[in-house]
């Protein structure tokens, strides 16, 4: 198979930012104290603001013509659920879909992103629930949707891997599979390849990666890692601690403040300018069910991600790699990075189309997905 691929710009040369000397314990301190009285004064600068976002909010929402305005976000069935423990103990919520695959179709494993769950892939899952013809599994990752938190420490990408892992013995412990990632979940999926490379050789024949990075996530200019890199890395602990102090007051203000919400996840998760207020809606609805804690928990390993290298385990199978042309948090650079340790992989990067390229431009993202689909072992259509 020859699969088709686009434009692939040059590889981007890697700044080297000058090593930071360690804070002190007086110095960390003063820092965090900066922080809290940060956090003070953009809490007050968000409440004097409420009433003109929610202005703007209210003529955004109002617009006749929204498409998925009566769209059953968050609804769709499934044939079976399940719960999966982890080696440290966190319980994921699994559901999956379909009739059980035949021993040469493969089972596909959908694994979502950063503040999403398992909706992330909604309209995916409904093409492919209609079709009837695959097995398909979702999960939500720990500390997200319906699965349990981790009981301490920071997650690790590592230990999403293992969990990817546990997953698939419980679902489809036999068999062939794709694995398809979004954003964080393209970074799990290169976790498990780092641990499982020979799974690659024998079980995984197809692989998607949606709006993802292999590393260089410091760099993203307005990712959440950016943030914590101004600060230092080895401030990450005391950011960690104060949040788990302040993190249910920071989530009331979260909720009190949803209207900056809604434009913020207008303006960073889509490309289009007048994205569906449903759809924008649903996103946020996803990102404000994490908690603060959740998120100052993933920052380390998110901006220390580095896996280019792993993703020569890719090679043994087909893959295809989307991206949104405008997509702020994972750059077209970034998939283009991708593309080129992966040189026979298919590219689609989607015009006018942001983050989460699969929500906002779904059919294009449907087509170029059962596309590749029909072209794996086992799915070949006559």
């Amino acid at each position: 198979m020859s699969p088709a691929k686009r434009t692939v710009a040059a590889r981007v040369p890697v700044q080297r930012q000058p090593a930071r000397r360690t804070p002190t314990r007086t110095g960390l301190f003063r820092v965090a104290g900066i922080l809290g009285a940060a956090a003070g004064v953009a809490a007050a600068g968000i409440a004097a603001g409420v009433a003109a976002e929610r202005a703007v909010v209210r003529r955004s929402k109002s617009k006749p013509g929204d498409r998925y305005a009566t769209e059953p976000f968050g609804e769709l069935p499934f044939d079976e659920s399940c719960t999966v423990s982890t080696a440290d103990g966190t319980d994921i919520h699994v559901e999956l879909v379909g009739p059980l695959p035949g021993p040469e179709r493969p089972t596909l494993v959908f694994v979502h992103g950063f503040c999403l769950d398992m909706g992330t892939f909604h309209f995916q899952r409904q093409v492919l629930t209609e079709l009837g013809e695959d097995r398909m599994v979702f999960y939500d990752q720990p500390g997200h949707g319906r699965s349990g938190r981790l009981e301490s420490g920071e997650y690790q990408l590592q230990a999403l891997g293992e969990t990817l892992r546990s997953v698939i013995d419980r679902t489809a412990p036999t068999g062939p599979l794709v694995l398809v990632g979004h954003s964080m979940g393209g970074m799990t999926i290169m976790a498990f390849a780092e641990r499982y490379p020979e799974l690659f050789a024998e079980r995984v024949v197809g692989t998607v990666l949606m709006a993802t990075s292999g590393g260089l996530v410091a760099e993203t200019k307005f990712g959440l890692p950016t943030i914590v890199a101004r600060a230092g890395a080895p401030l990450l602990p005391v950011v960690d601690n104060a949040t788990r102090l302040t993190g249910s007051v920071i989530d009331r203000a979260r909720r009190a403040s949803a209207n900056l919400a809604w434009l913020l996840t207008r303006r960073y998760g889509f490309g289009t300018s007048t994205p569906s207020p449903a759809l924008v809606s649903y996103v946020e609805k996803m990102n404000s069910r994490t908690s603060t804690e959740t998120v100052a928990r993933y920052l380390r390993t998110i901006y220390t991600h580095a896996r280019y290298p792993v993703l020569a385990a890719l090679r043994e199978s087909p893959t295809l790699v989307i991206v949104g042309e405008r997509d702020m948090i994972t750059p077209v650079t970034h998939s283009e990075e991708i593309v080129r340790w992966l040189p026979d992989a298919e590219y689609v990067k989607v015009p006018d189309s942001g983050h989460v390229v699969m929500l906002e431009h779904a059919d294009e993202v449907n087509d170029a997905l059962l596309d590749f689909l029909d072209r794996l072992p086992g799915r070949e259509r006559d």
